[in-house]
């Protein structure tokens, strides 16, 4: 497998290497010593599986308790993935890492604790499986509206859908700091 540091370096696009032959194709999505080979030590505990229709952007979300590590894939259809870093004291804090993913490339997205997450849909549907290193916890659950124009993320769809309680988030200069990492 191929690890490659995104331009914020603790994201990273994971390629797994795939074998093809007249049957079909197999790859390994997960083995925990590819991530500890970049000091990355996470245990995941839950796996969650979305279907989502074209032009669907859903959030950006993430967890001020509880916190997750998350490691994405897509098993049908093509995503664009985004982590905005929310670590106050990052150098990298306010931007973030867009990454298309898809059941054709087979590439997957590590985004770790202090980063909000979402995706647009850039197929007619999608189906996204990840793993999280911590349960969902609702109490602890935190948003950042989708579209914040100081992020300025093209989600490179057109009319998107989007549900009422994202539409309903904080702008990143309107989260109050407790509500940061």
């Amino acid at each position: 497998m191929e690890i490659v540091e995104t331009t914020i370096p603790d994201v990273l696009l994971l390629k797994p290497e795939v074998y093809k032959d007249d049957r079909g194709f197999f790859l390994e999505t997960y083995r925990e010593e590819h991530l500890q080979s970049k000091n990355i030590d996470v245990h995941f505990v839950q796996d969650n599986l979305s279907k989502s229709q074209k032009n669907t952007v859903r959030g950006l979300h993430y967890q001020i308790e509880c916190q997750q590590d998350k490691l994405l894939m897509v098993m049908q259809g093509a995503i664009l993935d985004v982590a905005v870093d929310l670590r106050k004291d990052s150098p990298t804090f306010g931007e973030y890492v867009a990454m298309e993913l898809s059941a054709e490339n087979k590439h997957q997205m590590f985004i770790p604790k202090g980063f909000a997450h979402g995706f647009s849909v850039l197929s007619d549907e999608a189906l996204v499986y990840y793993k999280c290193s911590d349960y969902y916890y609702p109490e602890g659950e935190r948003g950042l509206f989708w579209d914040d124009p100081e992020l300025d993320i093209d989600w490179k769809v057109s009319d998107p859908i989007i549900s009422e309680k994202d539409q309903d988030q904080p702008q990143l200069h309107e989260i109050r700091n407790k509500d940061l990492f």
